[in-house]
C-alpha cells in the first residue's frame, strides 16, 4: 500500500475528537506509506473542527463542513469521494474499533479482497466493553431483519470501521442513496450487488455511552431506509 485515506463522520465531536487525531497520527507516524486524514463536519454546532485543527495544522488533515446535518452515511460518502488514497477506511469518531485494528485487516485486502468489514458479532471478535442490553436487543433485530429480508452472510453490518480498495469505494459509493445510519446495509448491498469479494473480520471493540442512534426513532428510520434500498434497486439505481 503506498497512500491510506481515513474518513470520520462526525457531529458534536469536540470532547472526543481530540483524543481519535492524535490517536491516528501516532499510528500514521509509524508507517511507511502517506496517510491523510479527512474529517467531515456534519453541521456540528460545537468546536469540533477546531479541535482537530489544533491537533494537525498541515495538510494531513482535510476538514470538509456541511452546512448543516446531513446524516452519517451522506458523511461518508462526501469524505470517501474527496479521498485520494489508494485504500480508504472510514471509521467512527470514537474509535470504538482502535485503528491498530486495520493492521489485521488489511491482509485479507493483501489477499485480494476488495472490502472487508470490521465485526463485533464474530467468534474471535473482543468486545472490551459492551453494549447497555437495550443495544444489543436493537442490534440483533436488525441484522435478524437485515439477513432475512436483504443480506444474507453477514454477522455485523454496522460496525463503524470498514475499508476498501479504492477502485471498489469508487464504484460503490456514488450509487449510494440513503443519508442515515442504515448506509452501511445499502453499501454493502450495493458491492454484492456488483460482485466485490467481501471479507467480515473480527475486531476489537469498545462501546461509547454517547451513542447517536435514538433507541425507537432511530431504529424505526434505518428499519424504512432498508426497504427503500430495496425500492431504490427495482428502480435500477444501482446500476
Amino acid at each position: 500500500m503506498n497512500s491510506l485515506s481515513i474518513i470520520i463522520p462526525a457531529y458534536n465531536e469536540e470532547k472526543r475528537i481530540a483524543p481519535t487525531i492524535t490517536r491516528i497520527v501516532n499510528y500514521l507516524s509509524t508507517k511507511d506509506y502517506h496517510g491523510e486524514i479527512i474529517l467531515v463536519d456534519d453541521g456540528s454546532i460545537d468546536k469540533t473542527s477546531e479541535v482537530a485543527r489544533r491537533i494537525v495544522k498541515d495538510n494531513r488533515l482535510t476538514i470538509i463542513k456541511n452546512p448543516v446535518n446531513q446524516g452519517k452515511g451522506y458523511s461518508v460518502k462526501k469524505g470517501i469521494l474527496a479521498s485520494h488514497g489508494e485504500i480508504v477506511l472510514f471509521s467512527d469518531a470514537d474509535l470504538s474499533t482502535p485503528i491498530e485494528e486495520l493492521d489485521n485487516m488489511m491482509r485479507w485486502i493483501d489477499k485480494g479482497y476488495d472490502i472487508v468489514i470490521g465485526s463485533r458479532a464474530l467468534s474471535d471478535s473482543i468486545v472490551e466493553v459492551s453494549q447497555p442490553w437495550y443495544r444489543k436487543i436493537m442490534g440483533k433485530i436488525f441484522n435478524f431483519l437485515i439477513r432475512t429480508f436483504i443480506l444474507k452472510g453477514f454477522r455485523d453490518t454496522q460496525c463503524g470501521f470498514k475499508c476498501f480498495k479504492r477502485e471498489a469505494a469508487m464504484q460503490i459509493f456514488p450509487l449510494q442513496k440513503l443519508s442515515g445510519f442504515a448506509f452501511d446495509v445499502e453499501m454493502l448491498y450495493i458491492a454484492k450487488k456488483l460482485g466485490l469479494k467481501i471479507r467480515e473480520h473480527p475486531v476489537r471493540w469498545i462501546n461509547s455511552p454517547d451513542s447517536r442512534v435514538g433507541i425507537v426513532s432511530g431504529s424505526s428510520s434505518m428499519l424504512i431506509d432498508v426497504l427503500k434500498v430495496r425500492f431504490y434497486d427495482w428502480k435500477g439505481y444501482y446500476k
